[in-house]
């Protein structure tokens, strides 16, 4: 019988989360100078603003997560950080304590409600639903820097193939340099 943990797949998700983060900052790091900081046609106006919102959004769900309370400082760290190696050490940090945070989940807790600081008020939504979430707001932002990299020198990278076994082979050397094996992955 095919393994029912409902937690698999958050698992699964966190860990694809860091692979896509990993690629995405390998390549960003090859953009000529000044194309970080660059005005660009979207929504947050540059690659640095949306990889800094991409990082403000994750510590703000993580924090929640793991039970805190609204937190503006570290929310306006994030906002403002002024470069790409900054950025790839606190999204990396990130990454770990939201992998951390799903592979201490068992199936019960994944309905636990979560409450979630908006300053004026709280909201209260069920965990599996907020990380639903909070992976559906990384992959859109992530889109969003892969189509500004559509029309820059740097090709975009891949940001898909974390999921299915099929891919082991393309995301072998990122694997490598995260330290992760296949069973870390597809267990």
């Amino acid at each position: 019988m095919p393994d029912s943990d409902p937690v698999r797949i958050f698992r699964k998700l966190a860990q694809a989360n860091r692979l896509a983060n990993a690629r995405l900052h390998a390549a960003l790091a090859t953009l000529p100078p000044g194309a970080y900081d660059a005005a660009r046609p979207s929504f947050f106006g540059s690659i640095r603003a949306t990889v800094n919102h991409i990082l403000l959004v994750d510590r703000f769900y993580i924090n929640a997560l793991l039970g805190g309370r609204l937190h503006r400082p570290m929310l306006d760290e994030a906002r403002a950080c002024p470069d790409l190696a900054t950025l790839a050490g606190w999204q990396a940090a990130e990454d770990a304590r939201l992998i951390a945070h799903v592979q201490s989940l068992t199936p019960a807790r994944l309905t636990d409600i979560v409450v979630i600081d908006r300053d004026s008020r709280d909201q209260h939504d069920r965990r599996d639903d907020v990380l639903s979430h909070l992976f559906q707001h990384q992959t859109h932002h992530r889109g969003q820097v892969h189509d500004m990299l559509s029309a820059m020198p740097v090709a975009p990278p891949q940001l898909d193939e974390f999921i299915v076994g099929d891919d082991a082979a393309v995301r072998a050397d990122d694997m490598a340099r995260l330290g992760w094996t296949e069973t870390d992955l597809m267990g």
